[in-house]
């Protein structure tokens, strides 16, 4: 049996309906806690176990290419599975229904933090969900794995990205290199001479003068510009976020800015939603509203440029070995992100014994992710 048979045998083929992906995102959106690992693990347990809309290789294949374009990931997964089922009608849907919770619950939390000028205080509930995140990460890393390390010579490609990361390589390096080394061998056999092109992010704007009084047009256009630059995590994130706003902008203090990233972590759905907040601060409902479009734009355009030609892709030798490189490195930034996340969030007794616990429930009995954060955070609310 050939590739294309292969990932045509575990797919579940009955049609999907706008309705059932309107519900699926908005019910991922208002409870994956915990960043894009966490977010990418609940897909695939909903989408690739459960569901079977997806087959592992082309769930990898898709989280492979959100990896090499600018935005969110977890967003660009949720965009790209969308648009597998429905086209475009469900690549748009699938995306504002992800994004849309986190946007609603951001936008709440910032009229209370602008009236009364301090953030809700969660901390007991995060407490319980954190560790329930690292069993899930841990368990779609465990699956995906299993699926994207064909290799011995992938394996090494993924030790090498781990040790990369420690030596504060950038995101977008390690990928590209890791698809690098993964083709060569390809290359080496077939004797073709080939360069893989990347694109690199567009240059950031012109600098800018200090003081620049608020518009609406103007935090629009500081956020496409974000959104269409920014590769890696969160903590890329503030980085953009501080040199527009606070040091070019002057819109923010340094204590808004970490205020605002700091609700960006704790809420469920996409992390870039910080943009919700700032928008809400300097520009209110409408500030809000303008900035969650302008940042997350981005990511249904790249998506459904670069979708139809993921199955060419695969069917290029040479550009297959080049992704699964590229797969390979992102899950080993995922393992990354899981031990880092672990070590902050598994402090005690209790938090070893609620991961324990979720774990087994993952592994050994299949309990879907979406009750364990529901029942975590209940258990937080009552300790």
């Amino acid at each position: 049996m050939d590739r294309t048979s292969e990932a045509a045998a575990g797919v579940n083929e009955k049609p999907v309906s706008l309705a059932e992906i309107a519900l699926l995102f908005l019910k991922l959106g208002t409870i994956a806690f915990g960043g894009p690992a966490a977010h990418v693990a609940m897909m695939e347990d909903e989408f690739v176990r459960r569901r079977k809309w997806l087959t592992r290789q082309e769930f990898l294949d898709r989280l492979g290419a959100s990896n090499l374009i600018p935005g969110p990931s977890s967003t660009e997964m949720a965009i790209h599975i969308g648009f597998s089922k429905r086209g475009w009608p469900g690549l748009i849907v699938a995306g504002c229904c992800f994004i849309v919770p986190a946007a609603v619950l951001v936008s709440v939390i910032a009229a209370v933090y602008v009236r009364y000028g301090s953030l809700p205080r969660v901390e007991h509930i995060l407490y319980a969900v954190k560790p329930v995140v690292i069993a899930v990460v841990a368990q779609a890393f465990w699956s995906l794995g299993r699926s994207a390390v064909k290799s011995v010579w992938l394996a090494v490609i993924g030790v090498i990205c781990v040790v990369a990361y420690f030596l504060h390589t950038r995101e977008l390096v390690l990928l590209a290199v890791a698809g690098i080394a993964a083709a060569a061998p390809v290359l080496a056999r077939t004797h073709h001479k080939a360069a893989v092109l990347l694109l690199a992010p567009m240059a950031a704007a012109a600098s800018k003068p200090d003081a620049v009084p608020f518009g609406l047009s103007r935090l629009f256009l500081t956020f496409l510009k974000i959104g269409s630059v920014l590769f890696g995590s969160g903590y890329v994130l503030l980085a953009f976020l501080r040199s527009d706003f606070v040091d070019h902008l002057h819109w923010l203090t340094e204590k808004q800015l970490l205020d605002a990233v700091a609700v960006g972590q704790v809420t469920p759905g996409p992390v870039f939603t910080t943009a919700t907040f700032i928008g809400y601060i300097v520009g209110g409902t409408r500030g809000a509203a303008v900035a969650t479009v302008a940042i997350f734009l981005p990511a249904f355009i790249l998506v459904a440029a670069s979708g139809p030609l993921i199955p060419r892709i695969r069917r290029s030798a040479i550009a297959g070995a080049f992704l699964d490189g590229v797969i390979v490195g992102s899950l080993a930034l995922m393992g990354v992100v899981a031990w880092q996340l672990g070590r902050a969030a598994i402090i005690d007794v209790t938090t070893v014994a609620i991961a324990l616990v979720s774990a087994i429930l993952l592994f050994r009995f299949r309990v879907n992710s979406a009750w364990l954060v529901i029942g975590a955070a209940v258990v937080g609310w009552v300790l």
